[in-house]
């Protein structure tokens, strides 16, 4: 069920990622919000926090945040809305869930029913949005330290693959963790451990490195979300778990509605990248985690 970076027909950007990328979030959100620009946000808001994004109705927010609190590599809660309330006051002054990601995905009892750029209409009073930590917000810092990042390079969605490393089950959710795929070579796949394990808040060091296989990828070529990579030679497989984790196993757990991002389609916060590197947080103040 590979998804490319070629936007439904009713997406017709009028704002390139060309144009967008490098720019500040504060320039690109406007863009979001109008529908203007509904692709992927890799690079994008350079150095600022980027989450996946989960809106389930609040029957169901208790079991989904025990979820995330058993399965933190995959799912690294970095902010959680009030009932009803679509404005995320913890990521930012004016961030409004309902359009300021690109594009969302719709579920209705586990089955993907529609992709859309706003879900204004579709929002709820009992409603409450989950924002996770994603691997764009670790990739700034790859580049800083000279790694190049292919799927940034050629304007795709990074690879994404469903695997047998089973997530540890809260009420209905329950599945195999989703990883993230950047093939790169031998010594920066070494740098790129060290340098992400400082972001335990955005996925934190890889989970597996090599052979597919060994964790259930049975064709590198045929991602389950995402674009296909080519590989160069001397390059080796770097998997990351990955926020798309949470829509496996809302799959698995069928709620009557949910609403996620489209792979790929980060909510883009005001929160510093820096305020989840380990390194350099010692000024961090709470807000700017959660």
């Amino acid at each position: 069920m590979g998804t490319s970076a070629a936007l439904k027909p009713e997406f017709s950007n009028s704002i390139s990622f060309e144009e967008l990328r490098g720019k500040s979030i504060k320039d690109a959100r406007p863009h979001f919000r109008s529908g203007a620009y509904t692709g992927h946000t890799a690079g994008i808001g350079p150095g600022m926090l980027q989450g996946n994004v989960a809106i389930l109705p609040e029957a169901l927010a208790l079991d989904f945040a025990r979820f995330c609190q058993r399965n933190p590599q995959p799912c690294p809660l970095i902010g959680m809305s009030d009932t009803g309330n679509p404005m995320m006051h913890t990521l930012g002054d004016d961030i409004d869930i309902r359009t300021d990601v690109p594009r969302y995905r719709i579920y209705e009892h586990g089955q993907l029913v529609d992709e859309v750029a706003n879900i204004t209409e579709l929002w709820r009073d009992d409603y409450v949005a989950f924002a996770l930590g994603c691997s764009f917000t670790f990739e700034d810092a790859l580049m800083s330290e000279g790694i190049n990042l292919r799927h940034i390079e050629e304007n795709k969605t990074v690879s994404m693959f469903i695997t047998n490393i089973e997530t540890e089950r809260a009420g209905p959710f329950e599945g195999g963790t989703v990883v993230s795929m950047r093939p790169l070579s031998v010594s920066d796949a070494v740098r790129a451990s060290a340098i992400c394990a400082r972001f335990p808040h955005a996925h934190g060091a890889p989970v597996h490195v090599g052979d597919p296989a060994e964790i259930g990828i049975t064709d590198i070529s045929t991602p389950d979300f995402g674009d296909p990579t080519v590989f160069k030679d001397g390059e080796v497989p770097v998997f990351w778990a990955c926020g798309v984790t949470p829509q496996n196993a809302i799959r698995s757990a069928r709620p009557a509605i949910c609403i996620t991002h489209a792979p790929g389609s980060m909510l883009v916060t005001d929160v510093p990248a820096w305020a989840t590197d380990s390194k350099q947080h010692k000024n961090t103040t709470t807000r700017e985690i959660l």
